[in-house]
């Protein structure tokens, strides 16, 4: 068992998945827990997680005493400057370093054994150790930390800059191990598991649920579909319905997606024609964060008529971690972005909200929908935000700018659809921004036509990303295609990885 102190990292919880891939067991408690409240039986380590403050803002109170627990303890990123200055380091600003960095191995240490020399990691930080405490060591440094790795052996206190549980990281899962076998002595149990994690939650929906009904929102993407499999498992047909709210902000094939799927699954469906509303609701809108707030009051007071024709006291939905932790409503994590079905949430619902899906993340989402044997299309499915083509639209959102945005993406994802590089991609869409463009075509002047910036990245939980090389090929044909068949005049290709940028833009 390990205890992993949460400082606000939004990737925290990917340290909680990575242990239980390996077959550790975890708890995850606030950063300013105090050390004599809790108690753990067998307790073999502690992680102190990143987090988005720095050790000098004075904003989270840590208790010292965690430090006297006679475990090993791991400090990652905000957590290894932390424990440096907890135990008598300095920290000091340095340039940011956000993303792929090389490490440089110098010298032994017990968290790398068996790694190579130099290897690939993900920074996200602006301080950095700058003076060890007495007694220990520098073991690895990259181009911006002086100390990417330190150890104390006798105190049993390691340190990363870097974080080994995002899969940027090459080794990460290894180093993790390292941890808790090597330095920790930790015995591992049964790893986490998609048939396990199934059998837990159907179980829990049914003690939950008990007889009433249930009203479950359908996006048509991979998290609320493979809800709806958890459901129709765990609930009689009479007690349950799908509802799909065409908000005209979705893909065209979208609404034939969700029809199919239920049909396979003999899901009963309501389809809500809510354009009008959608539209309405956004009008004279151009702030991002607000767009998102008020997508999320018109989806929730869609569900709730529905929920009182339908006599359902239960409302259910794909949230996942990944939408949990970037709403900003963990204890320490700064709001990177408003979740409609998170932070657009109203304080009060007028039903119970149930999100069996809430702990897991992407992968582990399709992990449990190839459990169910859910059809390739769903196992695979590109992520599409819930809000739709709303966010994708800079400034005030107009059915002409969702018509132009939805054909735009729709020939970025033919043109990859089409080639061997399909499989590899995470993301590929169009962003409309609000920028005019002076072009010519037909030999003549073109004023005030659109600009697109096109976005392609790759990733494994979308918790980091990567700008797609392997794209690069196929950019030319995007381009004259968009070009050609729209009215758009100018293309621009987003080469930001995720940190610093987020994969969406608003």
């Amino acid at each position: 068992m390990f205890i992993i102190l949460d400082f606000g990292s939004q990737y925290t919880h990917l340290i909680k998945a990575s242990l239980g891939k390996l077959g550790f067991s975890s708890v995850i408690l606030p950063g300013d827990e105090r050390a004599k409240l809790h108690s753990v039986e067998r307790l073999d380590g502690i992680i102190f997680s990143g987090g988005a403050s720095s050790v000098y803002d004075g904003n989270i109170r840590f208790d010292a005493r965690w430090l006297e627990q006679g475990v090993p303890i791991l400090g990652i990123c905000f957590g290894h400057q932390l424990l440096a200055r907890a135990t008598g380091g300095k920290v000091k600003k340095i340039s940011s370093e956000f993303g792929r960095a090389t490490l440089k191995v110098s010298s032994g240490n017990d968290l790398l054994n068996g790694l190579p020399k130099r290897f690939s990691v993900w920074m996200s930080h602006r301080d950095s150790v700058d003076t060890l405490p007495k007694g220990f060591s520098t073991s690895a440094t990259s181009d911006y930390s002086s100390c990417a790795v330190f150890q104390n052996v006798k105190r049993k206190m390691y340190g990363l800059q870097f974080h080994p549980e995002v899969s940027n990281t090459e080794h990460g899962q290894q180093i993790l191990k390292n941890f808790c076998v090597r330095i920790c002595g930790a015995r591992a149990g049964t790893p986490w598991s998609p048939r396990d994690f199934i059998g837990l939650k159907v179980k829990e929906v049914r003690e939950r649920v008990g007889g009433e009904k249930v009203i479950f929102g359908l996006s048509g993407g991979v998290d609320s579909l493979t809800m709806a499999a958890l459901l129709r498992k765990a609930l009689p047909r009479r007690q349950l319905k799908a509802v799909y709210i065409d908000t005209g902000l979705m893909p065209d094939v979208t609404i034939n997606e969700v029809m199919g799927f239920c049909t396979r699954m003999d899901i009963p469906l309501k389809v809500l024609k809510s354009q009008k509303q959608f539209f309405e609701c956004l009008a004279g809108i151009e702030h991002p964060t607000e767009k998102g707030m008020a997508i999320g009051k018109e989806f929730i007071d869609e569900f709730e008529g529905y929920a009182r024709t339908f006599g359902a006291t239960f409302f259910a939905q794909g949230t996942i971690w990944s939408d949990v932790v970037e709403s900003g409503v963990t204890k320490f994590s700064s709001r990177i972005k408003p979740h409609h079905n998170v932070g657009g949430l109203p304080k009060k619902l007028n039903f119970k909200l149930l999100e069996p899906l809430r702990e897991l993340f992407k992968n582990q989402v399709r992990e449990v929908a190839e459990e169910f044997d859910l059809p390739g299309w769903v196992v695979r499915k590109k992520v599409f935000p819930g809000p739709g083509f709303a966010i994708r639209v800079q400034g005030e959102v107009t059915p002409a700018k969702v018509a132009l945005v939805r054909k735009a993406t729709k020939i970025i994802e033919d043109v990859i659809e089409r080639s061997s590089i399909k499989n590899k991609i995470w993301m590929a869409f169009a962003i409309l921004i609000d920028v005019p463009s002076l072009g010519v075509k037909g030999d003549e002047h073109v004023e005030n036509e659109h600009a697109i910036v096109v976005r392609v990245v790759e990733s494994k939980n979308s918790m980091t990303a990567n700008f797609s090389r392997i794209v690069m090929p196929y950019l030319p044909e995007i381009s004259k295609r968009i070009t050609d068949e729209l009215d758009i005049g100018r293309l621009v290709y987003d080469i930001t990885d995720k940190p610093p940028a987020t994969i969406e833009w608003q």
